[in-house]
């Protein structure tokens, strides 16, 4: 079982090629830190391993299976940015359901509780009632991880995931992080610009260039 991208091209509309003939292989159960100087294209591979972005030659299979364009997707990506990753108009609980299929918001905000997503990740319930504009960039980003872990991917794509957290918060995070992504044998896909951080959570080191 794996990610696999298998001599994948990319370019940008009027721009040289990101890659050409690059491939990548994450295991399940893997945590593989993608490194790379910035504006080599780290983002951009986020964005294709996760089905955002097709890449325009290549292939990209998980689990053995072309990657689903539609649907309940089995890898899931968390940006840097997670106000972009919701909808504005639409309460964080109802929310929680948009990457679940078959689940009402009301049975989605259940079964994150009975996951324990919410008490992992320091969401309290009012927050659910709660339009994104209200709620703190941090506090929408561990809003943002619960509900990718919520649709119970295989593959979880982390960009740069806990860079607008706290120290504090950022090792309470990813300590819960990896205590789901081993119990789920889930496997990583991390960039950061901290070091420090991908020697302490990446296995594997992959070279962007």
């Amino acid at each position: 079982m794996s990610l696999q991208a298998t001599d994948i091209a990319f370019g940008y509309p009027g721009a040289a090629k990101l890659y050409e003939g690059f491939s990548l292989t994450v295991e399940a159960g893997e945590r593989v830190a993608l490194c790379g100087r910035s504006g080599v294209g780290k983002t951009t591979l986020c964005r294709l391993l996760a089905g955002y972005l097709r890449p325009q030659n290549g292939e990209i299979w998980v689990d053995g299976a072309p990657l689903a364009a539609r649907g309940q997707r089995s890898v899931q990506l968390i940006g840097q940015h997670p106000e972009q990753a919701l909808d504005p108009r639409m309460r964080l609980g109802r929310s929680l359901a948009e990457g679940v299929c078959g689940l009402r918001y009301d049975q989605a905000i259940e079964r994150a509780r009975t996951l324990g997503l919410l008490d992992a990740f320091g969401i309290r319930d009012e927050w659910l009632t709660r339009f994104p504009h209200e709620l703190s960039g941090g506090e929408l980003m561990r809003f943002c991880i619960a509900r990718a872990l919520l649709a119970e991917p295989a593959y979880l794509i982390c960009d740069e995931m806990t860079a607008m957290l706290d120290a504090v918060t950022q090792a309470e995070v990813w300590r819960a992080m990896l205590a789901i992504a081993r119990e789920r044998n889930m496997g990583l896909v991390i960039v950061s610009h901290s070091p420090a951080l991908l020697d302490r959570i990446g296995v594997r080191r992959v070279d962007v260039r």
